[in-house]
């Protein structure tokens, strides 16, 4: 059985493809058929799955591992996860503007004043644009962009983000808070 550390995840098992063993997965790489690139892949139950053939077919991979022989093992997957370990991810292929949503996961995001949002405990794709979940302490999680005018720096060695508080939706343009609705607020 193995345990990993830290944990990246890679796909997600659908239903079975055929009757020969093959599932349908969503791979979460650039490339959804380098997903057997990367070695095994691991299960959160300690399951270690090798990769033995992979095709593209629309937006999924179809995969055969090794040891999954049938339809009946192969349904059997399905909803399961699949991860590798961080230390598996090729950094030196990264460009200095991209970044694995692992790393920047527990980095503390501050403004130019020092004042802590939280801290990034989840990175999502609901197909708008990235969004990063801060939760500080006795606080709910908000969701706030992940762009250029919201997050100005990334500090992977520091552990933090800089961000914009105003262009993140984190606090209220001053000028626009005397405003209710779009009308003026009547002066008594």
């Amino acid at each position: 059985m193995t345990k990993l550390e830290n944990p990246v995840l890679m796909a997600t098992i659908g239903g079975a493809q055929g009757l020969r063993g093959e599932v349908r997965a969503k791979a979460y790489t650039a490339d959804p058929t380098a997903l057997g690139d990367y070695g095994l892949l691991h299960s959160t139950d300690g399951r270690s799955f090798e990769i033995l053939e992979i095709r593209e077919m629309k937006n999924v991979v179809v995969v055969r591992f090794r040891g999954i022989n049938d339809r009946n093992a192969a349904e059997a997957l399905n909803g399961l996860e699949l991860y590798i370990e961080r230390d598996n991810l090729p950094d030196e292929e990264l460009e200095d503007d991209e970044f694995y949503y692992a790393d920047l996961e527990g980095l503390e995001a501050l403004d130019d004043k020092g004042v802590s949002y939280g801290t990034v405990t989840g990175v999502f794709d609901f197909g708008a644009g990235d969004l990063l979940e801060l939760k500080g302490p006795g606080k709910r999680p908000v969701l706030i962009p992940f762009s250029e005018a919201s997050v100005l720096e990334i500090d992977l060695e520091a552990g933090t983000l800089l961000i914009d508080p105003l262009a993140a939706g984190l606090v209220d343009e001053p000028e626009l808070s005397q405003f209710t609705a779009g009308k003026p607020k009547k002066k008594k």
